[in-house]
């Protein structure tokens, strides 16, 4: 047995605890990250924001996949073609995200951003022809409720409001990370992991450095820092966020998403004196909510599915 696979059975233990402490730290990094980018795109273009996000995240990928002896394994790929549209659609989805947090409060921005999970629903049954029964349309009627809700401010607000342009770049890239999360369904049945994670690093780079001749500007050495830091701090939380799924299983960790919505509070008050307003909160609620039930949802399908594979299986009995 070599190495690797003596190894691998503690990278993949069930150690609940540890993945939540796991997930929750990136949840937090990831909030301090969308902070310093709230701040630096005052001063800088979003495609040089999106560049510095990508570009300063790829050593640490790099050296993680390194200490993990996955160079240059992790890195082959057998589809190209579909890293290249995971680097479009992620690369608009990460612009008009960042676009919106310059325009937005931050806990309005990261409560708008929940709705992903409900775009999911709705382009699995247009795309992959999913059947969604009436508790997963119930979901996707209270999501929307929510979002409505959170809107309701900004609704009648000219194309010339900043918060509501704001408001529609979040929901826009909240579509198309709904969007990728249909494509990376498909791609991690024939894509390594550590190749998806670098190789769309390395394509937002490259597709962010296309708008330079736009109005790429110098920043200050204050910019710069927070550019480079959200880069790195970027790619130690996607590292963390990975691994804590090594630990615990998906429908476990995935309300702890949302504890983005605390840090998002702390962050927006101290760091920008921002308070989330009492109709935000309400329509986060029911997002939240929709999001549970789906969860819950999931949850109860995994179930069957082991029971009817075990069924089915002589070994699993």
């Amino acid at each position: 047995m070599n190495k690797t696979s003596a190894q691998s059975p503690s990278l993949t233990a069930h150690r609940p605890e540890l993945g939540i402490l796991l997930k929750v730290v990136a949840i937090g990094l990831f909030t301090i990250m969308s902070g310093m980018i709230k701040e630096a795109v005052q001063s800088v273009p979003t495609g040089e924001a999106v560049f510095f996000r990508s570009f300063a995240a790829l050593p640490v990928i790099l050296i993680w996949l390194a200490l993990r002896g996955d160079l240059p394994r992790g890195l082959r790929t057998k589809q190209p073609l579909m890293h290249v549209w995971r680097g479009l659609v992620g690369t608009t989805a990460m612009g008009l995200n960042f676009l919106g947090l310059g325009m937005l409060p931050l806990p309005e921005a990261t409560a708008l951003s929940y709705v992903t999970p409900i775009f999911t629903l709705i382009l699995a049954a247009l795309m992959l022809g999913e059947r969604i029964r009436l508790i997963r349309i119930s979901a996707v009627a209270v999501g929307l409720l929510g979002v409505l809700i959170m809107l309701s401010p900004r609704l009648g607000a000219s194309l010339q409001d900043t918060a509501f342009i704001g408001a529609l770049c979040i929901l826009g890239a909240s579509a198309a990370r709904g969007f990728v999360q249909i494509h990376l369904r498909k791609m991690v049945q024939v894509e390594e992991t550590a190749a998806i994670v670098f190789y769309f690093s390395l394509t937002a780079s490259a597709l962010a450095l296309l708008t330079a001749p736009f109005g790429w500007v110098m920043p200050s050495p204050f910019v710069l820092g927070l550019l480079v830091g959200a880069g790195l701090i970027g790619g130690v939380a996607q590292i963390l966020v990975t691994s804590s799924y090594r630990f615990a299983p998906a429908s476990l960790l995935a309300p702890y998403d949302y504890a983005s919505m605390l840090f998002a509070i702390v962050i927006g008050y101290i760091w920008f004196a921002e308070l989330p307003t009492l109709v935000m909160l309400a329509g986060a609620a029911l997002v939240i909510a929709a999001n549970a039930i789906v969860i819950w949802r999931e949850r109860r399908l995994g179930v069957v599915r082991g029971k009817a594979k075990r069924l089915m299986d002589p070994k699993g009995g």
